[in-house]
Protein backbone atom coordinates (compact mmCIF):
# COMPACT_ATOMS: atom_id res chain seq x y z
CA UNK A 1 0.00 0.00 0.00
CA UNK A 2 1.95 3.02 -1.00
CA UNK A 3 1.96 5.48 1.67
CA UNK A 4 -0.92 4.18 4.05
CA UNK A 5 -1.49 2.01 6.51
CA UNK A 6 -2.86 -1.35 5.68
CA UNK A 7 -6.04 -0.47 7.20
CA UNK A 8 -7.03 2.33 5.54
CA UNK A 9 -5.61 0.52 2.52
CA UNK A 10 -8.22 -1.93 3.17
CA UNK A 11 -11.25 0.41 3.82
CA UNK A 12 -10.79 2.35 0.43
CA UNK A 13 -10.22 -1.19 -1.58
CA UNK A 14 -13.59 -2.08 0.01
CA UNK A 15 -15.23 1.14 -0.67
CA UNK A 16 -13.67 0.82 -4.29
CA UNK A 17 -15.17 -2.01 -5.06
CA UNK A 18 -18.47 -0.98 -4.09
CA UNK A 19 -18.01 2.24 -6.64
CA UNK A 20 -16.14 -0.82 -9.03
CA UNK A 21 -19.96 -2.78 -9.15
CA UNK A 22 -21.58 0.44 -9.54
CA UNK A 23 -20.34 2.08 -12.14
CA UNK A 24 -20.14 -1.76 -14.03
CA UNK A 25 -24.01 -1.73 -13.28
CA UNK A 26 -23.89 2.07 -14.70
CA UNK A 27 -22.55 0.92 -17.48
CA UNK A 28 -24.86 -2.03 -18.51
CA UNK A 29 -27.70 -0.04 -17.98
CA UNK A 30 -26.76 2.42 -19.92
CA UNK A 31 -26.41 0.46 -22.77
CA UNK A 32 -29.75 -1.42 -21.97
CA UNK A 33 -31.55 2.11 -22.15
CA UNK A 34 -30.09 2.50 -25.63
CA UNK A 35 -31.19 -0.06 -27.19
CA UNK A 36 -34.61 -0.03 -25.95
CA UNK A 37 -35.29 3.40 -26.39
CA UNK A 38 -38.28 4.08 -28.50
CA UNK A 39 -40.30 7.52 -30.02
CA UNK A 40 -40.16 10.96 -31.26
CA UNK A 41 -36.39 11.39 -29.12
CA UNK A 42 -35.00 7.87 -29.99
CA UNK A 43 -32.01 9.06 -32.39
CA UNK A 44 -30.78 12.36 -29.67
CA UNK A 45 -31.04 10.14 -26.99
CA UNK A 46 -29.63 6.89 -28.46
CA UNK A 47 -26.37 8.85 -29.36
CA UNK A 48 -25.90 10.60 -26.22
CA UNK A 49 -25.75 7.44 -24.71
CA UNK A 50 -22.64 5.86 -26.42
CA UNK A 51 -20.75 8.29 -25.15
CA UNK A 52 -21.87 8.12 -21.49
CA UNK A 53 -20.84 4.63 -22.03
CA UNK A 54 -17.85 4.35 -23.03
CA UNK A 55 -17.16 7.15 -20.14
CA UNK A 56 -18.69 5.33 -17.16
CA UNK A 57 -16.10 2.29 -19.15
CA UNK A 58 -13.34 4.21 -18.65
CA UNK A 59 -14.34 4.94 -14.98
CA UNK A 60 -14.32 0.99 -14.17
CA UNK A 61 -11.40 0.63 -15.52
CA UNK A 62 -9.91 3.63 -13.51
CA UNK A 63 -11.44 2.51 -10.64
CA UNK A 64 -10.32 -1.40 -11.13
CA UNK A 65 -6.72 -0.09 -11.39
CA UNK A 66 -6.84 1.51 -8.33
CA UNK A 67 -8.08 -1.05 -6.53
CA UNK A 68 -5.38 -3.11 -7.75
CA UNK A 69 -2.61 -0.13 -6.76
CA UNK A 70 -3.72 -0.57 -3.29
CA UNK A 71 -3.13 -4.13 -3.24
CA UNK A 72 -6.51 -5.38 -3.54
CA UNK A 73 -7.76 -7.84 -6.27
CA UNK A 74 -10.62 -6.06 -8.01
CA UNK A 75 -14.07 -8.22 -9.11
CA UNK A 76 -15.76 -7.30 -11.37
CA UNK A 77 -17.90 -10.25 -12.48
CA UNK A 78 -21.30 -10.55 -12.91
CA UNK A 79 -22.19 -12.55 -10.29
CA UNK A 80 -20.27 -10.38 -7.37
CA UNK A 81 -21.87 -7.95 -8.74
CA UNK A 82 -25.33 -8.98 -8.25
CA UNK A 83 -24.64 -10.68 -4.91
CA UNK A 84 -23.23 -6.98 -3.62
CA UNK A 85 -25.71 -4.34 -4.97
CA UNK A 86 -27.55 -2.81 -2.46
CA UNK A 87 -30.20 -1.29 -5.51
CA UNK A 88 -33.06 -3.15 -7.65
CA UNK A 89 -32.21 -3.91 -11.22
CA UNK A 90 -33.21 -1.42 -13.45
CA UNK A 91 -36.87 -1.85 -14.21
CA UNK A 92 -37.51 -0.22 -17.18
CA UNK A 93 -37.96 -2.22 -20.78
CA UNK A 94 -38.70 -0.57 -24.51
CA UNK A 95 -39.94 2.25 -23.99
CA UNK A 96 -40.27 6.04 -24.90
CA UNK A 97 -36.93 7.56 -25.00
CA UNK A 98 -38.36 10.34 -22.51
CA UNK A 99 -39.78 8.25 -19.84
CA UNK A 100 -36.02 6.25 -19.79
CA UNK A 101 -34.35 9.72 -19.24
CA UNK A 102 -37.54 10.25 -16.14
CA UNK A 103 -35.40 6.58 -14.94
CA UNK A 104 -32.13 7.42 -15.68
CA UNK A 105 -31.93 10.23 -13.50
CA UNK A 106 -32.33 8.29 -10.27
CA UNK A 107 -30.25 6.13 -11.51
CA UNK A 108 -27.62 8.63 -11.70
CA UNK A 109 -28.37 10.54 -8.32
CA UNK A 110 -28.11 7.05 -6.73
CA UNK A 111 -24.92 6.55 -7.97
CA UNK A 112 -23.44 10.05 -7.96
CA UNK A 113 -24.67 10.43 -4.26
CA UNK A 114 -22.69 7.35 -3.59
CA UNK A 115 -19.96 8.36 -5.11
CA UNK A 116 -19.59 11.85 -3.37
CA UNK A 117 -20.37 9.58 0.20
CA UNK A 118 -16.80 7.84 -0.80
CA UNK A 119 -15.40 11.26 -1.68
CA UNK A 120 -15.97 12.39 2.24
CA UNK A 121 -14.66 8.84 3.44
CA UNK A 122 -11.71 9.33 1.71
CA UNK A 123 -11.08 12.71 2.95
CA UNK A 124 -8.17 11.77 5.97
CA UNK A 125 -7.19 8.66 4.60
CA UNK A 126 -6.44 8.77 0.82
CA UNK A 127 -6.54 11.79 -1.25
CA UNK A 128 -5.84 10.14 -4.51
CA UNK A 129 -8.63 8.27 -4.43
CA UNK A 130 -10.39 10.96 -3.47
CA UNK A 131 -9.28 12.85 -6.15
CA UNK A 132 -10.15 10.25 -8.60
CA UNK A 133 -13.80 9.52 -7.43
CA UNK A 134 -14.08 13.79 -7.58
CA UNK A 135 -13.41 13.39 -10.87
CA UNK A 136 -15.73 10.65 -11.74
CA UNK A 137 -18.50 12.52 -9.90
CA UNK A 138 -17.70 15.97 -11.92
CA UNK A 139 -17.94 13.66 -15.22
CA UNK A 140 -21.27 11.69 -13.84
CA UNK A 141 -23.10 14.78 -12.94
CA UNK A 142 -22.44 16.46 -16.44
CA UNK A 143 -23.88 13.08 -17.55
CA UNK A 144 -27.16 13.70 -15.50
CA UNK A 145 -27.25 17.10 -16.22
CA UNK A 146 -28.08 16.10 -20.17
CA UNK A 147 -30.31 13.58 -19.09
CA UNK A 148 -32.40 16.38 -16.85
CA UNK A 149 -32.12 18.73 -19.68
CA UNK A 150 -35.19 16.45 -21.53
CA UNK A 151 -37.28 16.77 -18.37
CA UNK A 152 -36.55 20.27 -17.24
CA UNK A 153 -39.74 22.54 -17.69
CA UNK A 154 -38.54 26.18 -18.96
CA UNK A 155 -38.58 27.58 -15.68
CA UNK A 156 -36.44 24.94 -14.38
CA UNK A 157 -38.78 22.75 -12.87
CA UNK A 158 -38.00 18.89 -13.17
CA UNK A 159 -40.73 16.98 -14.22
CA UNK A 160 -40.28 14.33 -12.19
CA UNK A 161 -38.72 16.17 -9.16
CA UNK A 162 -41.29 13.88 -6.29
CA UNK A 163 -40.77 10.18 -7.92
CA UNK A 164 -39.43 7.77 -6.16
CA UNK A 165 -38.80 4.98 -8.37
CA UNK A 166 -37.53 4.55 -11.48
CA UNK A 167 -41.38 3.30 -12.81
CA UNK A 168 -42.91 6.33 -11.41
CA UNK A 169 -40.26 8.43 -12.83
CA UNK A 170 -41.18 6.76 -15.87
CA UNK A 171 -44.30 7.84 -15.63
CA UNK A 172 -43.69 11.31 -14.83
CA UNK A 173 -41.39 11.98 -17.64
Amino acid sequence: MPGMSIDDATDVVALLQGRLHALNDLALTLKHIHWNVVGPNFIAVHTMLDPQVEGVRAMVDTTAERIATLGGSPNGTPGSLVAARTWDDYSVGREDAIKHLGALDLVYAGVIGDHRKGIEQTEETDPVTQDMLIAQAAELEQYQWFVRAHLETADGTLRTADAGTETRAAAQA
